[in-house]
């Protein structure tokens, strides 16, 4: 069933708000948002790969949308810092 489209807002957005504070990145509400889904989207997909599914409830989505738009962040510094 999962968390919604409201919750997924939400909690990619609190994520993302996290994880913009912990990698210092200077980003708005929206990008917080997109970073947070995104971020849970990738980590989920390459998770699952490795036959790991995070819950469909706000806590483990949202460890997974933290961790996930860390790592959002982190590429997109080292890709413009090679560019």
């Amino acid at each position: 069933m999962g968390i919604g489209l409201i919750g997924a807002i939400i909690v990619g957005g609190l994520a993302g708000w996290i994880a913009s504070m912990i990698m210092k990145a200077d980003t708005g509400l929206l990008a917080n948002i997109g970073l947070g889904i995104v971020g849970a989207v990738v980590l989920n997909f390459i998770l699952s790969l490795f036959n790991i599914y995070a819950r469909d409830a706000w806590l483990p989505q949202l460890v997974v949308g933290l961790v996930g738009a860390c790592l959002l962040i982190w590429l997109w510094r080292a890709l413009r810092g090679r560019a």
